[in-house]
């Protein structure tokens, strides 16, 4: 019997390591036909190289920003915040990346679905990125609210209009990224038939707005959950988060179980 691997570790070829803007970089690296079928949602374990005085010790677990099985090549948009990611800021082209994944579970879409709503901040932003693409092929149309500390910081809107979403930004300076004007967004959104499901990563404050409206509205929706991983692959028990499945709380495993689950289920 032939065995068909579904996680790969290989020193993919950095392609390129750009800043997007003041806080994040975007980086793209060839590899092989694996890792290039990551579906959204799912993650790899990027083992950053040393920065001068950081030796990281374990992988920094990473969403995937792209996949383009044609080209082989996977994308990551990441923010500078430790040693880790320092690192993977000194990547040039012609460098290796020792990585590995895809990891997880990613998000579904419903092929019966008209439209889905994107709800996303600072590095959620990167995780919801890849559904334009995925319901872009089903024919689904979506609204992306992309919210952000300043206008400057906003990522993925140019990816979300390329495959044909709606955008909607939302920043703290401007004072429309409060969860009241964010309901008040979806609300309008449920009332003219624009949202069969949500999509969410990146803020508890928004993700408490989702649920509300999915239990008041009888809609289905997934969150992806950031969490701090060492192994990436469920035996270390490290991200193990509470969830709420049926009324009773549950012990879930964010790397293995996840890192995408049902919106309702979700403790903020």
């Amino acid at each position: 019997m032939n065995f068909c691997p579904s996680v790969v570790r290989e020193r993919a070829e950095v392609l390129s390591n750009t800043l997007v803007n003041s806080e994040y970089r975007h980086l793209v690296a060839a590899c092989g036909p694996l890792a290039a079928s990551a579906a959204p949602g799912q993650f790899f374990q990027l083992l950053c190289p040393a920065s001068p005085g950081n030796a990281p010790f374990f992988r920094r677990p990473m969403s995937l920003y792209g996949a383009d099985p044609a080209k082989r090549q996977v994308e990551f948009l990441y923010k500078v915040t430790g040693a880790g990611t320092r690192g993977l800021a000194d990547l040039h082209p012609g460098d290796r990346l020792d990585m590995m994944g895809p990891l997880g579970r990613g998000f579904v879409l419903d092929p019966a679905w008209k439209s889905i709503v994107a709800v996303g901040r600072g590095a959620g932003l990167a995780t919801l990125a890849p559904l334009a693409q995925a319901a872009q092929a089903l024919g689904i149309a979506v609204t992306a609210i992309l919210s952000a500390r300043r206008p400057d910081l906003v990522v993925s809107d140019a990816l979300f209009r390329s495959r044909g979403a709606t955008v909607l930004t939302v920043t703290d300076t401007e004072g429309t990224s409060g969860p009241a004007h964010v309901e008040g967004l979806l609300r309008g959104l449920i009332g003219q038939g624009s949202c069969d499901a949500f999509f969410t990563c990146g803020s508890s404050r928004l993700l408490r707005v989702q649920q509300r409206l999915a239990r008041e509205f009888n809609l289905p929706g997934s969150v992806a959950m950031e969490q701090q991983m060492a192994c990436g692959l469920g035996m270390c028990f490290c991200c193990v988060r509470d969830f709420n499945v049926g009324g009773e709380i549950v012990h879930k495993r964010v790397c293995w179980d996840g890192p995408v689950f049902d919106v309702l289920e979700a403790l903020p």
